[in-house]
């Protein structure tokens, strides 16, 4: 690239503060001028590019390369990626998958090595990577960061296994994220003292306070699932230096929708100034995760979007490395044909390997919560299965096993079931459903497809194959977004009143998340980090 590019707009300076008009001049993909003019357009707005700065590509159901394409749109020009789910399918290589696809497009991916996988030793994972395995990836220079330490009981108990790899990453001088709901008070400092810096986990604001003054960065989290930004926004007045924003999972319907942009536009309509609601997407995680993105500063890589004004942020063009990826023509970056990996070794089921034979009559149910990743524990009959309450399922899909059955209450469904190979962390299968004919019947959809989400409701049957880990498609986000679309409206059609249904279905089996939560190996009670019976003593 030898051609000089000047653009004329209102330029965001995100270490002065300043915005006003002026003019960019970019060649060979560098920034070699950033001039005030006060004759030039005050439009459009020049700005650095945005970052998510803590996101699972795996829960897009894109690869890499099919993510990029559509983050740009969105003004997206780089993520802080953590490949644990893959990760736990497929182990390192899993791993080293992310990083080849997604390093075959202009876009900046700071993938992390994963330290907990399998997350805890109460699940079935597909694959293991030990601290040996997260020192060598460690010294990979695609590799930028520790992802996140959910153990984090292990680290308040200086689990010597979770110990090493912290270490590793700290004699590299590479950062470390956190992973602890709930964690408060002295927990929360010794916590941090390990050298762990952020949290996108917090789902009040006195949590995050806690933290920010144990030394960590608070990651406001607006995904398909977990919605955090209503709780935690007053950060962004107290503490902006302290925050950036991050999406955590997002489903491929909401990606074509919107990405960061749509959390600063959120900001700045709540009175946030747009200059620190900006920094919270670009200055505080490029800083603090030392990523090469540039900051719209001479000398700087090219990386820049220009947007319509500073309230709807809509996206015009998106700039990488001084081309142009995003314009008036629409995405300009090709996904690559990817290799199919995958682990799934399970037989299909029967209902009656669903049913459960009570010997008393009340049971624990895991409540869903609209918009939590955490549950809450009620107890009720098991009499109302399959009227006022759903059964779950998990089933082992690495190896054969008898299912781990439990209860749920608010997914709202009159009959039918759900099934998805997405089931954090381990991703084995986990259904919901209001009989057992339609739970096995879903479960065995996935199982045909060797990973997918799936809808059974009688001898209506929908499904979204997954052929990559289990967890991604080998298809376009348009074409993945209206096959989600339609299975997400049929689970709607049967009653579930749950804005992201099948996130929510995915998060049932994520045991460092409280309350109660069911692998293939029990029902989990995630506070006292033991499994529990499902049934309880007659009264």
């Amino acid at each position: 690239m030898t051609d000089k590019l000047i653009l004329e707009g209102s330029i965001v300076d995100v270490f002065t503060g300043r915005i006003s008009p002026g003019r960019v001049e970019v060649k060979d993909g560098i920034v070699i001028s950033v001039e005030e003019d006060p004759k030039a357009s005050p439009t459009p707005f020049i700005m650095p590019g945005f970052i998510d700065s803590h996101v699972h590509i795996e829960s897009s159901m894109l690869t890499p390369s099919a993510f990029a394409r559509i983050a740009v749109k969105h003004g997206t020009v780089g993520t802080v990626s953590d490949p644990h789910e893959i990760g736990n399918v497929l182990g390192i290589e899993g791993v080293r998958f992310m990083l080849d696809d997604g390093a075959k497009v202009p876009f900046h991916f700071n993938f992390g090595a994963p330290p907990c996988v399998p997350a805890t030793r109460f699940e079935t994972a597909g694959a293991t990577i030990s601290a040996q395995e997260v020192a060598e990836l460690l010294q990979d220079d695609r590799i930028g960061y520790l992802t996140e330490v959910m153990n984090f009981p292990g680290v308040l108990n200086d689990d010597p296994d979770l110990m090493e790899k912290i270490e590793a990453a700290k004699r590299l001088g590479k950062p470390i994220d956190g992973h602890a709901p709930g964690l408060r008070g002295e927990n929360a400092r010794r916590y941090a003292s390990h050298g762990i810096t952020t949290d996108h986990e917090c789902f009040t604001l006195d949590e995050a306070i806690d933290k920010i003054e144990a030394g960590m960065k608070i990651l406001i989290r607006e995904g398909s699932a977990a919605k955090n930004f209503d709780a935690l926004s007053t950060l962004l007045f107290t503490h902006p230096e302290k925050v950036m924003f991050c999406s955590d999972d997002k489903h491929p319907d909401a990606l074509l929708l919107g990405h960061i942009n749509e959390l600063i536009a959120r900001a700045v309509a709540l009175g946030v100034t747009p200059i620190n609601a900006i920094r919270s997407a670009t200055l505080n995680p490029a800083q603090h995760y030392g990523m090469n993105v540039g900051l719209l500063q001479k000398g700087d890589p090219a990386d820049f979007v220009v947007v319509e004004d500073l309230s709807s942020f809509k996206v015009l063009a998106t700039y990488i490395r001084g081309s142009e990826v995003y314009g008036t023509e629409g995405p300009k970056i090709i996904a690559t044909e990817p290799t199919i990996k995958n682990r799934f070794d399970c037989s299909e089921v029967t209902p009656a390997a669903l049913a459960i034979k009570h010997t008393s009559k009340m049971v624990r149910v895991i409540k869903a919560l609209p918009g939590q990743l955490i549950t809450e524990e009620e107890h009720d009959t098991h009499e109302e299965y399959g009227k006022s309450i759903a059964k779950v399922v998990v089933i082992n899909r690495y190896h054969d096993a008898p299912p781990a059955i439990a209860y749920v209450k608010g997914f709202g469904l009159r009959t039918g079931a759900l099934a998805s190979s997405v089931a954090h962390d381990s991703h084995n299968i986990v259904a919901v459903g209001m009989n057992d004919d339609d739970l096995s019947a879903a479960v065995n959809e996935v199982i045909r497809a060797r990973g997918g989400l799936s809808v059974a409701n009688g001898s209506v049957r929908g499904v979204l194959p997954l052929p990559i880990a289990g967890l991604m498609s080998d298809r376009g986000a348009e074409e993945v977004g209206s096959l989600y679309t339609a299975l997400d409206t049929q689970v709607k059609e049967l009653g579930s009143p749950l804005p992201a249904p099948f996130m929510t279905l995915s998060f049932l089996a994520l045991l460092v998340i409280p309350k109660l939560k069911l692998s293939d190996l029990g029902l989990f009670d995630g506070e006292k980090f033991e499994f529990v019976s499902l049934e309880l003593p007659a009264k």
